[in-house]
């Protein structure tokens, strides 16, 4: 087949994605297809995966450390980056994440080109995106969900902010630490764990840097989990152990900041429970193809789902090819299925 891998973009995700693009590109010129690339960041059609592979190389810079991100390019320069991907091509495979390759708008543009793409439709990224809504979601379908409460920020990024948080809605929560992050970022960006109150306010703001909507979350002690998805088939559970701290946006990319167990060490029963909820999560979105689910173990027992990632990573760091090696699949073999499960072209 004649495939276009989309990448880059303009997020905090930039070079993870360019470095996911780029694996997945190699997989599929070994697997026969003719391969294009496409940095929807720039509109420009790279020349290989090497080309890809370093502008994503090296260790991400933290997106705390950037200041506020630059300003994203105009929303119709996506519209064109996508008109100009060649009729002739019989699939896209989307490995862009976050912002507009994850949320739905990216896929609403390949619908109106019919191009055929990767992953899920514009429902499901949409609503996986919005942490809010999915969690509302996994609430009325009987998914365990951590409590949270919503804070919207003004729209004018420069205006003034006093959010308030009382302390009956800081114990419905259940105290302090709390987590706060962002509504619709990936990969733990803009996300603090406080621990008392003197830090809530400075994390909201830093949450609030990458959109209007605030999340604040109770803290599950316990256990960080992971149920990669692949169409509708669950991969063996992996458990994310950071060296030190929290499992940020440095300790996913940095080689050695953390181990990963798969299979993870779980009673078989509290196994079972996880990939059939990693697949009710995906089922309950609409998400098709690709995904990666998002636990938390609490000590009691209770696996609380904390989000859905309809575009996950598929670095050489990345948990999903991790697991899907743990289940006997190469990296190969996660690209092939992952091409197969997408919706095919109409006759024309």
């Amino acid at each position: 087949m004649r495939i276009v891998v989309l990448m880059g973009g303009n997020t905090s995700e930039r070079e993870v994605s360019l470095r996911s693009g780029a694996g997945v590109a190699r997989a599929l010129e070994s697997l026969g297809h003719e391969v294009s690339l496409l940095d929807t960041g720039t509109g420009k059609f790279l020349s290989d995966p090497d080309a890809a592979m370093a502008l994503g190389r090296g260790a991400p810079a933290s997106p705390a450390a950037r200041g506020n991100l630059p300003a994203a390019a105009p929303e119709q320069r996506l519209a064109v980056y996508v008109r100009s991907i060649p009729r002739a091509v019989d699939l896209a495979f989307v490995a862009l994440h976050g912002g507009d390759g994850e949320n739905g708008t990216l896929q609403a543009l390949l619908d109106l080109a019919q191009i055929p793409y990767t992953g899920s439709g514009v429902l499901a990224s949409a609503v996986a995106m919005d942490k809010a809504m999915s969690k509302r979601i996994f609430r009325d379908s009987g998914i365990p969900t951590p409590a949270w409460a919503e804070c919207w920020a003004p729209e004018d990024p420069a205006a003034p902010w006093h959010p308030e948080l009382g302390a009956a809605e800081i114990k419905r929560l259940g105290g302090y630490p709390l987590i706060v992050k962002p509504n619709e970022e990936g990969s733990s960006v803009g996300i603090t764990v406080v621990e008392r109150p003197a830090d809530l306010l400075p994390a909201m703001e830093e949450a609030r840097r990458y959109g209007r909507l605030v999340l604040v979350e109770a803290f599950i002690p316990g256990r960080e989990l992971t149920v990669g998805v692949i169409d509708d088939r669950a991969l063996p559970v992996v458990e994310i152990v950071p060296r030190e701290g929290f499992y940020d946006y440095a300790h996913k990319y940095t080689a050695g900041a953390s181990r990963y167990d798969v299979p993870a060490s779980l009673p078989p029963e509290m196994s079972r429970r996880l990939l059939a909820l990693g697949l009710e999560a995906c089922r309950a979105l609409r998400c098709r193809g690709i995904a990666r689910v998002d636990f938390r173990l609490a000590e009691d027992g209770t696996a609380h789902c904390l989000e859905v990632n309809t575009v996950p990573g598929l670095t050489e760091l990345s948990l999903v090819p991790m697991a899907a090696g743990a289940a006997g699949m190469s990296y190969q073999d996660l690209v092939r299925a992952i091409v197969e499960a997408a919706p095919l072209r109409a006759a024309r």
